[in-house]
């Protein structure tokens, strides 16, 4: 299974930190995880500095995701691989309710 992908929750505030590769191999654990975090009542916090790779599947569920969020809510996305910027950039250009930063 190409790089195993771990998710575990942030302390200070709703959302996780995951690592390894988010692609076919990993696409239950992803949308499980951001089933969990939006469900919950406020934005959303991802860290994907050590994520070196997604496929569009993987950004279609995030947007999906953010898709699902209450009004004002947001799903922030924190150094995310090339991949998704990319995959978010080109689908999904005015999605306002995921914002990337670094």
């Amino acid at each position: 299974m190409p790089g195993a992908l771990a998710i575990v929750p942030l302390a200070d505030r709703v959302g996780a930190r995951a690592a390894g590769e988010i692609g076919l191999w990993a696409r239950a654990e992803w949308r499980d995880a951001l089933e969990r975090l939006t469900g919950q009542d406020d934005d959303v916090y991802l860290e994907l500095s050590a994520v070196t790779f997604t496929d569009v599947a993987a950004a279609s569920e995030l947007a999906a995701a953010a898709g699902r969020l209450g009004a004002g809510r947001r799903i922030v996305v924190d150094r995310p691989p090339s991949s998704l910027r990319r995959a978010l950039r080109i689908f999904w250009p005015d999605l306002t309710a995921i914002e990337v930063r670094g």
